[in-house]
């Protein structure tokens, strides 16, 4: 369990249906700051600390939105909506020090859909970086050069980005809530789930 207290923790994330409203949900429960980015024409499921970001901002990350593409080898919608998000993904990951992601780590090694964006930014800044992967029902994590199926983790950094896919199955919801449990305790009256994932 760490030694900072939990309001002292920020997660950062996108607010978005699925993982990421999860995310924030344990957030809120154990009392971390939570920052949402979100930018104007998007609808976010969570609106605690949400932080809409302006074109100026967006473009911050508009760099690594092409070498990020290329690296995945892989065709995103090219419409400005989705350019949005994409860039809004870039100012969570930024800001976190380690990311935690739930989705499905493909063949290749990249995770699944937009969220593999997301992934692959937290790699190649070297930033600690964890998967659950709803199909193998497991955690891994990074090692430099490969993925490495580990031990449930725990949050050890302060500032750190919580996001995955929308499609959230029950063993991820349980992976989220097992995640906050070693890291910050249980919540009283909660039947705890740390030791499913």
């Amino acid at each position: 369990m760490s030694v900072l207290q939990p309001h002292e923790f920020t997660l950062y994330s996108g607010g978005a249906a699925g993982s990421e409203a999860e995310f924030g949900d344990a957030a809120e429960a154990w009392g971390l700051t939570e920052v949402n980015f979100s930018f104007a024409g998007h609808a976010p499921v969570r609106t605690r600390g949400l932080v809409e970001l302006d074109d100026a901002a967006l473009d911050a990350g508009a760099e690594s939105l092409q070498a990020i593409g290329r690296a995945l080898r892989r065709q995103f919608p090219e419409t400005p909506h989705f350019k949005r998000l994409l860039l809004s993904l870039w100012h969570q990951v930024h800001n976190g020090e380690a990311a935690f992601v739930i989705g499905r780590i493909e063949a290749d090694g990249t995770v699944t859909g937009g969220t593999g964006w997301g992934a692959e930014y937290a790699r190649q800044c070297n930033k600690p970086l964890w998967v659950f992967d709803q199909a193998q029902d497991g955690w891994f994590t990074w090692d430099g050069q490969d993925w490495t199926a580990c031990e449930p983790p725990t949050v050890s950094h302060a500032r750190f980005t919580g996001t995955g896919t929308r499609f959230l199955e029950p063993n991820g919801r349980a992976a989220i809530a097992g995640l906050f449990e070693r890291s910050f305790g249980a919540l009283p009256g909660r039947v705890s789930s740390a030791s499913r994932g």
